[in-house]
């Protein structure tokens, strides 16, 4: 499952793809002094691209077979508490399959399962061109 982000923006920032299924997905990213704001917290931009990462990413391994690519198209990120080291965990679960959008809601926990950040996440689905 690696490939899903090799060579990528995901690799770049540290995501570990855990799970891809078309029901759930996870992920998660080992936090860094790199994925810090200067208050030693991990900056929110991390819990959102993570989101977007893993659940762009569980989107196209369900519609690569049909000639289809996913593309972020929306990323709405609510903070709740801080992470300052450890793990960001996501878990993803879709809302809406549809033809040429799907709708994930994906959680982001800290390694004792305390809710940090909850990101639903639009994916356009379209053509591979």
């Amino acid at each position: 499952m690696g490939d899903a982000v090799a060579g990528h923006f995901g690799e770049l920032i540290g995501v570990e793809i855990v799970d891809l299924g078309p029901d759930e997905a996870k992920a998660r990213i080992a936090v860094a002094d790199r994925h810090k704001q200067p208050y030693g917290v991990v900056h929110g931009g991390v819990f959102a691209s993570l989101a977007e990462t893993l659940s762009s990413a569980a989107t196209y391994a369900a519609v690569r077979d049909e000639g289809l690519v996913a593309l972020g198209q929306s990323n709405n990120a609510t903070f709740l508490r801080p992470i300052r080291e450890g793990h960001v965990h996501a878990v993803a679960r879709p809302r809406q399959r549809g033809r040429s959008t799907w709708v994930w809601d994906v959680e982001l926990s800290d390694d004792e399962g305390e809710a940090c950040a909850l990101v639903r996440m639009t994916i356009a689905v379209r053509p591979r061109r």
